[in-house]
């Protein structure tokens, strides 16, 4: 295995940094020198950060039915680039600044789901678009009952409308596998699921 590069206090130098925009979130420009592969700094280069809060996502998973607990939501992002931007998701969530992810990780499944989780399962944490934005994700299986799952929920409030949907497992794998699900929180989730169903239904069950 080839040794991965050792960062120190020199390895980065931000020369300036300013706000751009801010609203609900936060754009800023940044010009920056980082020492390159050869031990040389490098040129002064500018980036653009996409500034927010770091976020929970957990995967609602009842191991005894063997079944997921999957949210539909309309979402934005997708609206130019897919047939329909309404997104098969995980439950998720904002950290705010005196909360724990495990903390958001139980009040987004009763605010979007209604459900009360059990146990949780860190699976990871992870950076979604490290090239242009400082987010960064706490990934959650948890443990739930399936069996009366389902409705419409989210804060009216916040303009949210979301469909709770129950799968089996493998249709939700499927699902990965034909592209009907295709963002990235869902994707990790299911296949380490997939990698790891055995241990947490041996656990759960």
């Amino acid at each position: 295995m080839s040794e991965l590069f050792k960062a120190d206090a020199d390895s980065l130098e931000i020369l300036q940094r300013e706000t751009c925009f801010k609203g609900f979130y936060r754009l800023d420009r940044l010009r920056l020198r980082h020492r390159q592969f050869s031990g040389a700094m490098g040129p002064e280069i500018s980036r653009e950060l996409f500034v927010r809060h770091d976020a929970v996502c957990v995967l609602p998973y009842d191991a005894q039915r063997d079944e997921v607990v999957l949210i539909e939501q309309f979402r934005v992002g997708a609206a130019d680039k897919s047939a329909s931007p309404w997104l098969l998701e995980l439950v998720a969530g904002l950290i705010d600044k005196d909360e724990q992810p495990e903390e958001v990780a139980r009040r987004e499944a009763v605010e979007e789901a209604a459900l009360e989780l059990g146990a949780l399962w860190p699976i990871t944490q992870y950076y979604p678009s490290p090239g242009g934005s400082d987010e960064r994700v706490h990934l959650f299986i948890g443990r739930c009952d399936s069996s009366n799952a389902g409705g419409v929920h989210g804060l009216a409030e916040e303009g949210e409308d979301i469909k709770v949907h129950v799968w089996a497992f493998e249709d939700a794998l499927q699902a990965v596998k034909n592209g009907i699900i295709d963002n990235a929180a869902s994707i990790i989730a299911l296949q380490w699921l997939a990698l790891n169903r055995a241990e947490v239904r041996g656990m759960w069950v």
